[in-house]
């Protein structure tokens, strides 16, 4: 790992893990097992938190069922196969799940911890990504969506063809780059605030996301969830409080 990554990843750490930490409730991304008090300083083991709706609550968009596998299965398995990695890497127990994530960020030796706690943390993100309640964007998220994508329908086009066009598993997100909002895909588990970008809302384009619902039609799934499920007010925190 370079000294420049070091430096950077110190710095990120001293000023931004309290943007990364989602404090709304039931959003954040780490919490111990039967607890509703869900806090990122949690140490091992890191919990699952729960989900902000029912699983029903998305529907006719995204079904109950494919919550239920998405949350149930691929979610919770993040959750419990990182626990049993730091069981025997002790070095990393005591930290916030977005302290793993950068301790572990670019680092082929520790590729497993980092894929599996930052899926953890992406998965989270995604749920508190998405509402029943159609909301509008903030005032000062509204300014500067105008600012940097002409309208709201022009981001909508824009992040639905960003979603849609990430070659295989990955993320599409709403990102504050420095004073600018920009659109930008991730592969995997990668994730923006690793290379100091501020995500304020992300779609989840892997596979198991849409397939039960949309089969191959994973731009139908892309534009459905931005027209209609997108959490601004999510968003519109997650903005606000990075000014």
């Amino acid at each position: 790992m370079s000294s420049s990554f070091r430096q950077n990843r110190r710095e990120f750490l001293q000023t931004t893990l309290a943007f990364s930490s989602i404090a709304i409730a039931g959003c954040s991304s780490v919490a111990r097992p039967n607890s509703s008090n869900i806090s990122t300083k949690s140490a091992h083991p890191i919990g699952l938190p729960p989900l902000p709706y029912s699983e029903g609550a998305l529907a006719p968009v995204i079904s109950a069922q494919t919550i239920g596998f998405h949350y149930g299965k691929h979610h919770k398995g993040y959750a419990d196969n990182l626990n049993k990695l730091l069981e025997t890497h002790k070095e990393f127990a005591d930290l916030s799940l977005e302290q793993i994530i950068m301790d572990t960020a670019g680092r082929a030796e520790q590729a497993t911890i980092f894929n599996n706690a930052a899926q953890l943390w992406n998965h989270t993100f995604y749920w508190s990504s998405l509402s029943p309640k159609v909301v509008e964007p903030s005032h000062a998220l509204a300014e500067k969506i105008n600012e940097s994508f002409g309208s709201l329908d022009n981001f909508k086009n824009e992040f639905s063809k960003v979603a849609t066009g990430q070659f295989g598993s990955g993320w599409g997100w709403l990102v504050l780059d420095g004073h600018k909002l920009n659109i930008v895909k991730t592969s995997n588990a990668n994730v923006p605030f690793t290379r100091g970008q501020k995500p304020l809302l992300t779609i989840d384009v892997w596979e198991h996301a849409y397939y039960l619902d949309y089969q191959n039609r994973r731009a139908d799934y892309a534009h459905a969830v931005i027209d209609k499920l997108l959490n601004w007010r999510f968003a519109s925190d997650n903005f606000e409080k990075s000014l």
